[in-house]
């Protein structure tokens, strides 16, 4: 498919750069900037006059429900979604029922996402058989499988030697690690942050503490086993500033946030909504603000939806019971844009962190807008408005800490590949 968009207003994270011109597609890459290529004759010519141009959206976290999944058709509505909210790749978390455990599980799960014609789905492998904590799985097998890293996912890993033992075979092969830090046993049967919130509404609390003796386990093994490792949506001050510390000192230690924690604190939880019970759980201010200011000075790398589609059953219940996650991935892109306008941090900043940040972390040949570069884009209007409620989301799940509220930006088209992989109902 030879493609061109016409009169966009090309944004590239990575560089800064930006200016309105016209952008050739062809072979599914960019092939020419304001300047057509040699014999360039477009099949198809999309119209971006008001709209702006970004590298498709990388998310680091989101569960799409299989392979295994009790809802068959749940993969393609979250991929569905994915590319409705500009998203063009996403990393699969591994706690999938079976658990992304063996290479066969994985392969079927980029054959479905590949049949699809949708969003790009990167697997993170099992870091344990059956995320059970306690055997490793084969990380060189998952690997040439397609497994591009391997996490625990939100199950626990109490066992150090485990851990230990994940970080030396990681180092051996060149791989890197993606690890939710926190402790198991000083997190246990809590639901919310331990502050004066939790202590109002009587919620069993999950301190800070439990962040930070993981990450202080996790800089320790490091150290030792020379392991390179990503943290998974980091949510204290303190965590941050001991992942900052590492990092100086020369540990090969990144970290991610979920968008959530970017916007919202403890008090958001309001009077037991169940909306706000996500994992890990919402902080105290100190703690966003600092996320927020991390994300400024590049301690934090990218920032991730965290989509973790929820049903009824599961979220209508008091506080306390209902299941953690929310719906995140057509909503990555606008929160982005209003943390950028509410904090007035320069537009290419904020959306480095969900285009080249992830990318670089991934190793991919994504995140920009070059010559070469693969045609995987987002064209948004960001004027347009729009409001969250459960029946204009597209994903299987409809709940999320922001419904009802007003959205700026919303994304018109999304390319993979060079393929037209999404169009707004009555977008031109």
């Amino acid at each position: 498919m030879i493609t061109l968009i016409q009169n966009g207003r090309l944004l590239d994270p990575a560089s800064g750069h930006e200016t309105v011109a016209d952008l050739y597609l062809a072979d599914g890459r960019i092939a020419g900037i304001g300047e057509a290529p040699a014999g360039h004759v477009a099949d198809q010519t999309l119209d971006a006059a008001g709209l702006t141009v970004i590298p498709g959206l990388i998310d680091l976290a989101a569960r799409l429900g299989e392979p295994g999944g009790e809802h068959k058709n749940k993969l393609q509505s979250e991929l569905r979604a994915a590319v409705a909210g500009g998203v063009t790749t996403l990393c699969a978390m591994p706690d999938t029922h079976p658990a992304l455990d063996e290479p066969g599980l994985v392969q079927m799960l980029r054959q479905r996402a590949d049949g699809l014609g949708l969003a790009k789905v990167l697997p993170l492998g099992a870091l344990t058989r059956g995320l059970a904590g306690s055997e490793l799985t084969e990380f060189a097998k998952l690997r040439d499988a397609g497994c591009v890293s391997f996490s625990q996912a939100d199950a626990p890993l109490a066992d150090t030697r485990v851990l230990y033992r994940a970080m030396q075979y990681a180092a051996t092969y060149g791989i890197t690690l993606r690890l939710r830090p926190q402790d198991v046993r000083l997190a246990s049967g809590g639901v919310a942050h331990d502050g004066q919130v939790a202590t109002r509404l009587g919620l069993p609390a999950i301190p800070s503490v439990a962040e930070t003796v993981a990450i202080s386990t996790i800089v320790i093994l490091m150290k030792d086993s020379g392991a390179s490792v990503h943290l998974e949506r980091v949510s204290t001050r303190e965590g941050l500033e001991m992942i900052a510390a590492a990092r100086n000192y020369g540990l090969k230690l990144t970290a991610d946030v979920s968008i959530n924690h970017v916007h919202l604190a403890d008090i958001d939880i309001g009077y037991f909504d169940s909306n706000m019970r996500l994992s890990p759980p919402l902080r105290g201010v100190t703690d966003r603000d600092a996320i927020q200011h991390a994300l400024l000075d590049g301690t934090i790398s990218a920032i991730c939806s965290d989509h973790s589609p929820v049903g009824n059953d599961d979220k209508l219940l008091p506080f306390g019971e209902a299941k953690p996650g929310a719906s995140g991935l057509e909503l990555l892109l606008p929160l982005v844009l209003a943390w950028a306008e509410q904090k007035r941090v320069p537009l290419a900043q904020a959306l480095a962190r969900i285009t080249s940040g992830p990318a670089e972390l991934l190793g991919l040949d994504a995140g920009r807008i070059a010559v070469g570069a693969p045609a995987d884009l987002c064209l948004y209007d960001p004027h347009a408005t729009w409001r969250v409620m459960p029946e204009t989301l597209l994903s299987s799940g409809k709940h999320t800490p922001f419904v009802g509220m007003e959205m700026r930006g919303r994304v018109r088209h999304t390319l993979v590949g060079g393929r037209l992989a999404y169009t707004e109902p009555g977008a031109a």
